[in-house]
């Protein structure tokens, strides 16, 4: 794509007009409708992603990030008789824009409305509203959705007695994907069971093991273990359950923490964790459920005996079911991300790794007079060469030449000169610089660029480059649902795009870290 006045990719004239389809009126934007709590609730039922951000989807001709629809409404009900239809896509609730909003973001707005609730929404044409399916619980008034499901690996292979304040007690190990995240009492179990009612009224929960007033015997006890097992599996294939807080916290709660006003064993309060480093091996900690990425990682580099100055060009990373790698903020809780990683792509189980980040090639190679800082540089520039993430093409034979003769070093600078070293390539989204199609943001030392591709990824030769020069300003937009860029060429207007990307946190952290190290290396 050529360096055109717009910096913009192909697209329409984005123009639009009302139609009326199937009997009724389709408007093309939103429309505000008031309704009242009656007997039998809002009369009508919301479904949708559980979770927040997503790709720009066309609605009526015009672009909006995914939002919760009508999946139901109940005949004769406050909702039908303010004019809510089934498929209708919900753009506000009270005022607040709920664009890539999370179902529970959604449905915790319409429950703080209290008694009247007003709404904005943009109905579809009637053959697509009635393509949505009705929910299980179609006929009362409820906003939860209970529809998306999800496999997950949970488990409790077994039980140990435990003692606590001379008070002796069975706890029942809980595994996930094969790691032991946590152990529970029964009492514990059963609190869980009376919350998650409370917090989700209208679901047929399974049946709960029952309490037995004397001590059980072995057998007894193994039934009862498979019991909780088979009902944590069944409610936690629920996805909206397994994500909800009670749920969390029940499967992460740390040392000296209650549920229910119920200890946990002190035993239990550290787990085991493996991070992966970029030579493939792992080192292995025992960690707080509660310990901070800050905190982990400094565990690690000590662990691998790194000092200050190389220890600073690194990072801990998550990495997704894609390979994608996001470095975790200093404040998150790296336990998190295990329990939550069904899938780990990494070797040995491990989603989490020490990764080298953003850094100048100035002090990525004053890092690297550390030896075993050069190590894990190397294996991580070999990495990059193997991906193809560098232009090797012109130096195929020197890259190789190097390798043979164990010249690490070389090697490190050799790849550090090449187009693509250390560039951060972001999973492809929605961008409002493209009317079709995605672009893959891509984050380098020497410029930004966006590279033009399909909406499933397969890159296409049109590509947009910034000079960070040209950035004046950045920002995650309000709504969360964007990641927000200024930028002025001379001879031109500012212009400010747009990139839809449920990683616009991060993206906007990157975009700091590289600021910070321009300003450094020039100095």
């Amino acid at each position: 794509m050529g360096d055109s006045d717009d910096d913009s990719f192909h697209g329409g004239d984005g123009s639009r007009s009302s139609e009326i389809t199937g009997g009724y009126e389709v408007y093309p934007g939103p429309r505000r409708v008031v309704v009242t709590k009656s007997e039998t609730g809002f009369g009508f039922n919301v479904r949708g992603q559980v979770s927040e951000g997503g790709q720009l989807r066309s609605i009526n001709g015009e672009l909006y990030a995914p939002m919760q629809h009508v999946s139901a409404v109940l005949a004769g009900g406050s909702a039908e008789r303010c004019g809510i239809r089934k498929g209708d896509r919900i753009f506000e609730v009270n005022g607040v824009n709920v664009e890539g909003a999370s179902h529970k973001q959604v449905v915790d707005l319409i429950r703080r409305g209290g008694d009247s609730l007003t709404l904005a929404v943009i109905s579809m044409p009637r053959h697509i509203g009635e393509q949505v399916e009705l929910s299980d619980d179609s006929s009362g008034g409820s906003v939860i959705d209970y529809s998306e499901k999800r496999s997950l690996p949970i488990s409790i292979p077994d039980y140990q007695p435990a003692e606590q304040s001379s008070e002796r007690f069975v706890v029942f190990n809980i595994y996930m994907a094969g790691r032991h995240i946590c152990s529970r009492r029964y009492r514990e179990f059963a609190k869980l069971h009376s919350l998650l009612k409370q917090e989700f009224p209208d679901f047929s929960f399974p049946k709960f093991p029952g309490k037995k007033l004397f001590q059980l015997s072995e057998q007894q006890l193994d039934t009862r273990r498979r019991g909780l097992e088979t009902y944590l599996e069944y409610v936690c294939t629920t996805r909206v359950i397994a994500e909800c807080e009670i749920m969390r916290e029940f499967l992460s709660i740390g040392t000296n923490d209650t549920i229910g006003n119920n200890p946990v064993p002190p035993s239990h309060g550290r787990v085991e964790v493996k991070i992966s480093l970029p030579d493939r091996s792992c080192v292995c900690l025992k960690i707080s459920k509660h310990s901070t990425a800050e905190e982990v990682l400094q565990m690690v580099t000590n662990k691998v005996g790194l000092g200050s100055v190389s220890s600073s060009i690194f990072a801990l990373f998550e990495v997704d079911d894609t390979g994608f790698k996001r470095k975790l903020r200093s404040q998150e809780l790296p336990y998190n991300s295990l329990v939550e990683s069904c899938s780990p792509v990494h070797n040995e189980g491990s989603c989490l790794v020490l990764w080298k980040w953003i850094c100048s090639p100035k002090r990525e190679l004053a890092a690297c007079n550390d030896d075993r800082a050069l190590n894990l540089v190397y294996y991580q520039a070999l990495d990059e060469e193997n991906q193809k993430l560098v232009d090797s093409s012109d130096s195929l034979l020197e890259l190789k030449s190097l390798k043979e003769a164990g010249k690490k070093r070389e090697y490190v600078e050799a790849v550090s000169r090449l187009d693509g070293h250390g560039d951060i390539a972001f999973p492809h989204c929605a961008c409002d610089a493209r009317k079709e199609g995605h672009v893959i943001a891509i984050i380098g030392f020497n410029a930004f660029k966006l590279q033009a591709c399909k909406q499933d990824g397969t890159s296409e030769s049109q590509v947009i480059e910034f000079q960070w020069s040209d950035i004046h300003q950045y920002e995650v937009d309000n709504s969360g649902t964007s990641f927000n860029f200024l930028y002025h060429r001379d001879g031109r207007k500012p212009r400010r795009i747009r990139i839809f990307t449920t990683y616009n946190v991060y993206m906007n952290e990157c975009f700091e870290k590289m600021k910070s190290e321009i300003i450094n290396d020039g100095k």
